[in-house]
C-alpha cells in the first residue's frame, strides 16, 4: 500500500536544466514529469508534490527534423472562423522562445487547476543568468540522461 503524504511533509526541491541544443519534446516530457512529482516515490496524482524547475539557455533550444518550420500551434478564439496558427519559427522571431517550451510542457500536463498550479513552478530564462541562486538548485545534466536528448545540427 502506498503511504499518503501530508501537505506539510512535502519537500520541494529546485532543479536547473541547461536547454542548449536540447530536443524540445524530450525536454518537455522530462520537465512535466518533475513538475508533477512522478520522479518521487511519494507521487500521488491528486497532490502537488512536484519540484521547481529552472530552464536556462532557452534561446538555443532545438527541434529534430523540419519541425522548426513546419510544426504549427493552433488556438481558437471561440468565434466562427477564429482559428489561429503560429509556428516555432515565428515565435522565435517575436522573441517568445520561452513560449515554445511552455506550450510543450503545458500540453503534457493533465488539464485542470492542479496542472495550472504545477506549471507556475517552471521558470524559463533566455541566457545563463537566473535569480534563483539562493534556492541552491541541483544541476540536471540532461545530456547524460540519454544520448538522444541533444540535437546535433
Amino acid at each position: 500500500m502506498t503511504p499518503f503524504i501530508k501537505k506539510k511533509e512535502i519537500k520541494k526541491d529546485w532543479y536547473i536544466i541547461d536547454a542548449e541544443n536540447a530536443a524540445v519534446g524530450r525536454l518537455a516530457a522530462y520537465i512535466s514529469r518533475v513538475l508533477r512529482g512522478k520522479n518521487k516515490p511519494t507521487y500521488n496524482p491528486h497532490m502537488d508534490n512536484g519540484d521547481f524547475v529552472v530552464v536556462t539557455n532557452i534561446d538555443k533550444i532545438k527541434f529534430t527534423g523540419k519541425k522548426f518550420k513546419n510544426k504549427k500551434y493552433y488556438k481558437h478564439t471561440g468565434h466562427p472562423g477564429g482559428i489561429k496558427e503560429i509556428t516555432p519559427l515565428l515565435l522565435k522571431e517575436k522573441n517568445k522562445t520561452s513560449d515554445i517550451l511552455k506550450l510543450a510542457v503545458k500540453r503534457m500536463l493533465p488539464g485542470g487547476p492542479l496542472a495550472k498550479k504545477q506549471l507556475t513552478k517552471l521558470k524559463i530564462y533566455n541566457g545563463e543568468e537566473h535569480p534563483h541562486e539562493i534556492q541552491k538548485p541541483k544541476l540536471i545534466n540532461f545530456e547524460k540522461l540519454n544520448k538522444r536528448n541533444l540535437v546535433k545540427n
